[in-house]
């Protein structure tokens, strides 16, 4: 073999070598997400913080759950190792103006991995007197006392409705590792778990605040306002925790026809409007520590109709004083303008029937009306007189709304031309 071939030979083999360890290495296991012998991932995932939360914004009284990456600290791969214990490698916890020492347990043996909870306690002295729910109810703003080292699990920290919890981690003499999130007031949802409900039957209705659940381990209650159209004064209901620390509450309401609001019964009639309301003391930014805001929730009793199909009109006639249909009037002849009208509700209906007539410019020469009830399932035929004064041709527009002076439609209108000679 010629020393340039052999020289060629050597270079192939050195090239093939250095891809080989090229390879090798790319498919080494960084030591980031590097496992133990046991198998237990050490890797803090995707965020570049070893210290982690449940939640990225948390309200004024939430359970805080810290997890913290820390696999030097897995000293013995057969027990499970705490954090935070000594002074040498402190764990601080801290809202505004409040901070505790504490400490976090390993989530199992050979894990890195170092877990515990605090619970926010509020701050009473935003709400003063008024409290959370006007009545003075206000959380417990308590903070632990520790002796020497509170945790994993009994920590508590006050905190505002505009604040933040941080935690900090000695984790070695030149290297602090920290972790935050916001703490923030909520605004509050309300509303009917159904759209409608019988006349004699039972609605829930629903308010989601997470600023409302005092105490992560105990259920909380408050009282809000229902009132129907039967009953505008209406009654308080009980709205309590679905479960602890939920944030979710609901009442339940009893409608009945027959028997005056009291305690979680309703008064209601039939096709009624039934509204829940909920005060919301409790505001993020921008709002003010004082401002409150009205939340509305509707739901409907009995039938379910669109309100243009309660009475429906219809056969719009003009007819003389003995009920003969005429398809034309003379000048000065009084004539009715008549339609029949039908009760599609399953309760009385109270109305107002109106009859406007115009020219052919538009103009408005006369709008009479009259007023009345109709039962369940009734039909009637109603009419409004007018006298013609000069020949043209005219157009009446009748209506049914639910009053004169609650224009509330309960059909669409009808037109009549009127011919006169």
């Amino acid at each position: 073999m010629s020393n340039k071939t052999t020289q060629q030979f050597r270079t192939l083999i050195l090239l093939t070598l250095f891809i080989i360890c090229v390879l090798f290495i790319w498919h080494v296991p960084s030591h980031a997400n590097a496992q133990s012998d046991q198998g237990a991932i050490i890797s803090p995932g995707n965020s570049s913080s070893p210290i982690q939360f449940d939640k990225q914004v948390f309200s004024w009284t939430d359970r805080v759950n810290i997890t913290i990456y820390a696999p030097d600290y897995n000293s013995d791969p057969n027990l499970i190792d705490t954090i935070g214990d000594t002074q040498d490698n402190p764990i601080n916890v801290c809202t505004t103006g409040h901070c505790i020492r504490y400490k976090l347990v390993e989530t199992g043996p050979n894990t890195g991995i170092f877990s515990g909870y605090i619970d926010l306690t509020g701050d009473p002295s935003q709400k003063g007197s008024v409290g959370i729910d006007g009545n003075g109810e206000n959380p417990s703003g308590t903070m632990s006392t520790y002796d020497p080292i509170c945790g994993p699990t009994d920590g508590m920290l006050p905190s505002t409705g505009n604040d933040g919890i941080s935690v900090s981690f000695e984790y070695s003499r030149d290297q602090t590792v920290t972790g935050s999130a916001l703490i923030r007031w909520n605004i509050g949802q309300i509303q009917w778990l159904q759209p409608n409900y019988p006349s004699n039957g039972q609605g829930v209705l629903q308010i989601v605040d997470p600023d409302m659940s005092l105490d992560p381990d105990s259920i909380s209650k408050f009282d809000t306002s229902v009132w129907s159209d039967s009953d505008s004064g209406g009654t308080k209901v009980t709205m309590t925790e679905t479960s602890a620390g939920s944030g979710i509450f609901q009442g339940t309401v009893d409608f009945d026809t027959q028997y005056p609001s009291s305690g979680n019964r309703l008064h209601v009639s039939d096709v009624d409007t039934v509204t829940g309301e909920y005060i919301d003391r409790t505001l993020p930014p921008p709002y003010s520590s004082t401002a409150q805001l009205q939340l509305l929730a509707t739901t409907t009793i009995g039938t379910i109709l669109p309100p243009l199909e309660r009475v429906p009109i219809s056969n719009a006639r003009m007819i003389d004083s003995t009920g003969k249909i005429l398809y034309e009037a003379m000048t000065g002849q009084q004539v009715q303008i008549a339609s029949d009208v039908t009760n599609k509700v399953n309760s009385d209906q109270a109305f107002a029937y109106l009859v406007q007539i115009q020219d052919n410019n538009g103009i408005t020469l006369s709008l009479t009306w009259i007023t009345g009830s109709l039962l369940p399932n009734q039909n009637m035929s109603l009419s409004q007189s007018w006298t013609p004064k000069s020949s043209g041709t005219y157009t009446a527009q009748i209506f049914v709304w639910q009053g004169v002076t609650n224009p509330n439609a309960l059909s669409p209108p009808l037109t009549l031309q009127i011919p006169v000679s």
